[in-house]
């Protein structure tokens, strides 16, 4: 991580007035603010900055999906990330995720984590979350059954026979139900449930992990109105206590919940601004909103 990018991405911060937020969090207790001490066994944050990619390049069979890439997200941020379709969206995450490896550039997490050296599970491990478009529960078993599979504990076969949730693991199942809206679903088999619903159960199980930083792909794609506008109130639930990246095309939800928005194109970003501000690009106009 090069000394220039963090004093940027503080620089940023400050440009942007990113709020600091103090007290405890669904991120396991830990602020969002990034102006305090770096302690073991956390994301460093001092520089605040929650990930960085810087220069990044990836390419398949000679097509650059990824080109010199270079992105910052604040901690506690939720940044919208558009574009036309082959601008490199999913490759980023899949890049983030350890899925993909880019050819050239960093990738951190905090100032100190270099994700390129890790793998998917690993990186699932640190504190980031991913949910696809396409939910993916386990429809036979209920909402419950589902949040409890997903707590961050031991997966041997001897643990799992004999495990019982303690009175700290029910009080988080408790608050993860109530912050997805399922409350009255809790005992209602998860291939029954609606569209939303679903996408909702599964990020409930994210939620579950305790993650730093979720990136969520075109989350409200397929719902009715009344979810997309559900959706919209848990993610800026969810903003300050969590960092989410949001892929969405749905113009309407990203005014409803963004801040600040990173327009991608051709595997680099083209714009980055308010939603407003983006809008009135001609560069973004010409290449994805048209006229």
């Amino acid at each position: 991580m090069t000394p220039d990018l963090m004093e940027a991405g503080a620089q940023r911060t400050q440009a942007l007035e990113v709020r600091q937020l103090s007290g405890a969090t669904d991120s396991g207790g830990r602020s969002a603010s990034y102006g305090r001490l770096h302690q073991a066994g956390e994301v460093d944050l001092t520089h605040g900055r929650i990930l960085y990619l810087e220069d990044v390049s990836v390419s398949f069979d000679g097509f650059k999906a990824i080109n010199k890439l270079s992105l910052d997200i604040a901690p506690g941020e939720l940044r919208c990330i558009i574009g036309p379709n082959g601008a490199g969206k999913t490759t980023m995450m899949d890049i983030i995720t350890g899925k993909t490896r880019p050819d050239e550039g960093q990738v951190f997490f905090g100032s100190t984590i270099d994700l390129l050296r890790y793998n998917e599970p690993e990186i699932a491990q640190l504190g980031i979350g991913r949910k696809f478009q396409k939910p993916t529960v386990f429809e036979h078993l209920n909402v419950f059954e589902n949040l409890e599979l997903a707590l961050k504990t031991h997966k041997g076969v001897r643990a799992s026979m004999f495990f019982k949730l303690d009175s700290a693991q029910s009080d988080r199942l408790a608050d993860v139900i109530d912050t997805i809206q399922l409350s009255d679903s809790v005992f209602r088999q998860a291939g029954n449930l609606s569209h939303g619903q679903k996408q909702w159960l599964e990020i409930g199980m994210l939620l579950m992990q305790d993650p730093k930083l979720l990136l969520l792909d075109e989350p409200v794609a397929g719902m009715t109105d009344q979810e997309t506008a559900r959706t919209a109130e848990l993610f800026l639930t969810l903003k300050g206590k969590h960092s989410l990246m949001v892929v969405e095309h749905d113009m309407s939800f990203v005014r409803t919940i963004s801040d600040i928005v990173t327009v991608l194109c051709d595997g680099a970003v083209l714009a980055q601004g308010t939603l407003d501000q983006v809008q009135a690009d001609e560069r973004v106009i010409e290449v994805y909103l048209g006229r």
